[in-house]
């Protein structure tokens, strides 16, 4: 709850810090601030939550798990801010608006890993979306970021339908919103919630970008600025998959329930799998290879959702850290690369060592090699699905899956070291390097022990 009330008071400061910083380099610094103020509350409620929940007028329901999952996306997103906030600069002229529409955001996943009622359900992904639209749409003299954040509108829009739609039809079965009480697994499986829940797989599953609600995915963030779809990719699309473990675990398992949405689910997540790493083997662009590959990770996510255990609890928890942090790492090498071509990343590791050794880590985490946060990120969600029995052949399908993956990432390695060119690079300061280095060492710490994040779960 203190993460929740801290976010969206920063979004409010950060409206009117415009006003009053008039040097845009200064508005970065300012936020990282206030961002730290919304960690520090955050971690000050486990103190109030030892065990168990503690419930808010049957709206929020604030668990040990919902604080640590936001001291991840608070923590990843101070990682953003450090790495990429001065290219909010290079966007346009209102910067101290950007970050008050990321502080929006992040308020709607703190809603997101607490609500217990299906009209907070609602609320979180909607707060979480609209400030998306204006982002997207925020370079206002390039077409593509217009195009971009008109898809986006459109198409966000039209699942918003398809989500309310589906919140009244689960009411209509159960006469509750609230999601501890809904009761649809015990007795005969009323037609209604099985409509109800088909229609709530298919609003989240466009939010997180699963096939084949994914189409909106490649153009928007391949039109978007590059600084704000490293933001979307990551932190975004593990607060959306935040709310659908959370409503699918709590609300909808036990008696026949289970059965109706988990095979329509692992249908989706193969299909997600498949076409996310197929289709990034065939790009030119390393940014929309990127975009692919989110699509892809979204597959392996959605093995938690799937898995109805512990072992995905914590899974997901562990794979929104290591993918958060190493696709925000590749963006922000990425943005210091002129050239998005594959080409454009020739000869990177004589030029700039440290930028090639940087994303070499990042894109092994997310192929999942070993000593690398991905490879127990992807350990834990594939465990989950063979906990959860039934699911062998998604598991196997996962892997081959990951297989693939490896060829598509390592194209931009073997261009950084085994190709001979001249990449224009972005200056780039001390301090970014840093930070760049600290990224890497929670990459590589994490995928040497994960229990450092793991063992706060009670």
């Amino acid at each position: 709850m203190n993460a929740l009330i801290s976010t969206a008071l920063s979004g409010v400061v950060m409206m009117f810090a415009g006003l009053f910083i008039q040097k845009k380099q200064h508005i970065k610094y300012f936020a990282i601030a206030v961002l730290l103020v919304s960690f520090v509350a955050n971690l000050l409620e486990i103190g109030t939550v030892q065990t168990g929940t503690h419930t808010l007028y049957n709206m929020i329901e604030v668990s040990r798990f919902s604080i640590l999952f936001n001291a991840v996306i608070l923590g990843a997103t101070l990682l953003y801010f450090m790495l990429s906030g001065s290219e909010f600069e290079k966007v346009g002229e209102h910067v101290a608006d950007y970050f008050a529409l990321i502080f929006f955001i992040l308020s709607g996943i703190m809603l997101a890993t607490s609500f217990s009622n299906l009209l907070m359900l609602f609320l979180a992904i909607e707060i979480i979306s609209i400030p998306q639209y204006i982002l997207a749409g925020a370079d206002k003299n390039n077409l593509k970021s217009n195009e971009a954040s008109l898809k986006y509108f459109l198409m966000g829009s039209f699942s918003t339908g398809i989500l309310l739609m589906g919140i009244t039809l689960i009411y209509g079965a159960a006469g509750t919103f609230n999601v501890n009480e809904l009761g649809l697994g015990s007795g005969d499986v009323h037609p209604l919630s099985i409509s109800g829940i088909m229609l709530l797989i298919f609003a989240l599953s466009f939010k997180v970008s699963a096939v084949p609600f994914h189409f909106w995915t490649p153009d928007v963030y391949d039109g978007s600025p590059t600084v704000f779809t490293s933001f979307m990719a990551t932190v975004v699309k593990a607060g959306g998959f935040i709310a659908f473990l959370r409503l699918f675990h709590v609300s909808f398992t036990g008696g026949a329930l289970s059965g109706h949405w988990l095979l329509v689910l692992a249908l989706i997540a193969a299909g997600t799998l498949l076409l996310g790493n197929l289709t990034a083997v065939f790009q030119q662009s390393v940014k929309r290879m990127l975009a692919y590959s989110s699509i892809a990770q979204a597959g392996f996510m959605l093995l938690a959702v799937i898995a109805l255990n512990e072992t995905a609890t914590q899974g997901i928890v562990l794979y929104a850290a290591a993918y958060s942090v190493a696709t925000i790492g590749m963006f922000a090498v990425l943005m210091k690369v002129k050239d998005y071509t594959f080409e454009g990343f020739n000869g990177l590791a004589r030029k700039e060592p440290l930028l090639a050794l940087a994303a070499t880590v990042f894109l092994f985490s997310l192929a999942g090699i070993p000593l690398t946060a991905g490879f127990f990120a992807k350990y834990f969600v594939l465990a989950a699905a063979v906990q959860q029995g039934q699911l062998l052949w998604l598991v196997i399908l996962a892997v081959v899956c990951a297989a693939i993956s490896i060829y598509y990432y390592f194209r931009v390695v073997m261009a950084m070291y085994f190709k001979t060119g001249e990449p224009e690079v972005e200056p780039f300061s001390p301090a970014f390097k840093a930070v760049l280095v600290i990224a890497v060492i929670i990459v590589i710490a994490l995928g040497v022990y994960p229990g450092l994040l793991l063992h706060f779960i009670a």
